[in-house]
């Protein structure tokens, strides 16, 4: 049974603070590493002022650090093994003697557990991103209406 966190009264100001330190994630998508330069900015300006700020602050920075982390290694999984299919099925001697070539006969057969992992991990990826738009959303609302949250699935790097 799931119990929700206590509804607390906090200012108007503080609500707002929180909500724009979960929101200010999202200018990843403007921003390189938006996701952690305006949070950790906003969460460091008023973390000593406002324990339900910093309470935010530390949930929306552990979340970001998880999905970098869960990111990386989707990665770490996706990226050798295509790498290995397509160096797999490269005619070597063309590339040694610079010549052209042409991949005719790509072995599918032969790599379909290989590439079934890559594709997986891609697609990890894809659904992560995704879940991490709505959840940004979702903590947004919570700290605006002033309850507490905490992200799923998140590994608390700053206690």
């Amino acid at each position: 049974m799931e119990t929700t966190p206590p509804l607390i009264m906090e200012t108007t100001s503080e609500k707002n603070t929180a909500t724009f330190t979960h929101l200010s994630t999202l200018t990843q998508y403007i921003i390189p590493f938006g996701n952690y330069i305006f949070p950790i900015l906003i969460w460091t300006s008023y973390k000593d002022k406002s324990e339900f700020v910093n309470h935010h602050g530390k949930q929306t920075l552990n979340f970001q650090l998880s999905l970098l982390l869960y990111t990386l290694v989707l990665a770490l999984i996706a990226i050798p093994i295509f790498f290995a299919v397509i160096l797999q099925n490269i005619p070597m001697q063309a590339v040694f003697n610079d010549e052209n070539f042409v991949i005719r006969n790509f072995n599918f057969e032969g790599n379909i557990g290989l590439i079934s992992i890559g594709l997986t991990a891609v697609l990890l990826f894809g659904v992560l991103k995704f879940v991490e738009f709505f959840l940004v959303i979702y903590a947004s609302i919570k700290a605006s209406n002033g309850e507490l949250y905490k992200y799923p699935l998140t590994i608390s790097f700053i206690k």
